[in-house]
């Protein structure tokens, strides 16, 4: 009885044995489906120390924002918490309540302060946006790539036939090449596309709460200014 670990490295050595006897045009499939995958974990691993960062530092500063006595404090406040998003939205809408009251010495357009916010907003959804699109590229892209392989090896399987021989071991590598071409295109897919969801929802929550806070910090003006 074959041990699971002799398993593996009968596999494994099989694998390698394929790729290495299988045709140029199959490993390059495989070669390229490698780098999508590499650069997609690289792209998962990245966003998501990003993402848990951002979330992390737009709690608390969230938390300093309420406490906060006015607009001056939470300023001095946000030097602490400068990953954050939030952050930056505070920052775009206090630059325009700063030109606001430097020209007329009070805040008399509450609808610049909210635009000023909203782009704020948009600017730090683009910049956690960055990568994203490499993942759904992947998720979309990779089975097909691996479908081309797999019709090599399907080709390649057809060939072998074509020689007049029937047995197994004529076109089994052709086959054996097929297969291993679509389990690459999903091992690079899945993943991927499972990552860009997950990272579209927490994008989509984090709009959400710097909408609210924008709408916070517009309370914030109105207390502090009294209009």
């Amino acid at each position: 009885m074959t041990s699971p670990l002799a398993a593996l490295l009968l596999l494994q050595t099989s694998f390698w044995e394929l790729v290495k006897n299988g045709s140029v045009l199959t490993n390059v499939v495989l070669g390229i489906l490698l780098f999508f995958s590499i650069y997609s974990w690289t792209v998962i691993f990245s966003k998501w120390s990003v993402f848990g960062a951002a979330r992390k530092s737009d709690s608390r500063f969230l938390r300093a924002f309420r406490k906060a006595s006015g607009l001056e404090s939470v300023m001095v406040a946000s030097e602490q918490f400068r990953p954050s998003p939030m952050v930056a939205v505070f920052d775009a809408g206090y630059e325009e309540v700063s030109r606001q009251v430097k020209a007329k010495g009070s805040v008399a357009n509450h609808d610049a302060i909210n635009r000023s916010l909203q782009i704020g907003t948009n600017q730090q959804i683009a910049r956690l946006e960055r990568g994203l699109g490499w993942l759904a590229t992947t998720a979309s892209v990779s089975p097909f790539i691996g479908l081309f392989g797999t019709v090599l090896g399907i080709i390649r399987a057809f060939q072998n036939l074509g020689g007049g021989s029937t047995s197994l071991n004529t076109v089994g590598p052709g086959i054996a090449e097929a297969l291993i071409a679509t389990a690459a295109g999903l091992i690079a897919a899945i993943p991927a596309a499972m990552a860009y969801n997950h990272f579209n929802q927490m994008l989509k929550a984090m709009g959400s709460d710097m909408d609210d806070f924008g709408l916070e910090f517009l309370n914030l003006i109105e207390r502090s200014f009294g209009n």
